[in-house]
């Protein structure tokens, strides 16, 4: 009975393994968009909470509903309801960049990438963008307190999309041990 049940086991693994055994070489294909999209709403409303915690600590000062303020008077941004506007629309841009990651540059291996590219858009936002369409203070006005804390959550929020992207459509698995059944 249990050389039956063994012999179940490795007809299932076999059926999910490619060759070798290793279960990340197999015929599984993740739908780029779907997954795009999921990473991108998780980025979004856990590094959203985050700045939303920045500001309540006073570490920026500017409004955890920054993408929401061409759309919506800052008077509305500071109430709750606000903060719930302003973390929603983190998370839709968040998604968008995500997609955006995902069709250009998902077969970047490693985290530099997703380093890199939440550094360009913290470099659109903060110093090209943001006080172009006064949606942001200018660089001289802002302080170094929300330029640095900014700059912080916008590296880790790359790193989370780059890195997750990247350890989904690249051979970052084969990378991680293999467990011992």
């Amino acid at each position: 009975m249990e050389a039956k049940e063994t012999m179940a086991e490795n007809k299932q693994n076999k059926r999910t393994a490619g060759d070798e055994g290793n279960p990340y070489e197999g015929k599984h294909h993740t739908n780029i968009w779907t997954y795009c999209l999921s990473t991108g709403f998780f980025a979004g409303l856990i590094w959203g909470v985050l700045r939303w915690f920045f500001y309540e600590m006073k570490f920026t000062l500017e409004l955890p509903g920054i993408m929401a303020d061409p759309f919506f008077r800052s008077a509305f941004l500071k109430t709750g309801w606000g903060y719930v506007v302003g973390i929603g629309s983190y998370i839709v841009f968040s998604m968008i960049a995500a997609l955006i990651y995902g069709l250009l540059l998902r077969k970047l291996k490693g985290p530099w990438p997703g380093v890199l590219y939440g550094l360009v858009w913290w470099a659109i936002i903060f110093l090209a963008l943001g006080p172009l369409l006064h949606v942001t203070r200018s660089v001289w006005k802002t302080g170094w307190n929300t330029l640095s804390a900014e700059l912080c959550v916008f590296l880790l929020w790359g790193v989370f999309i780059g890195y997750t992207i990247a350890f989904e459509f690249t051979d970052e698995a084969s990378r991680e041990p293999v467990q011992a059944s």
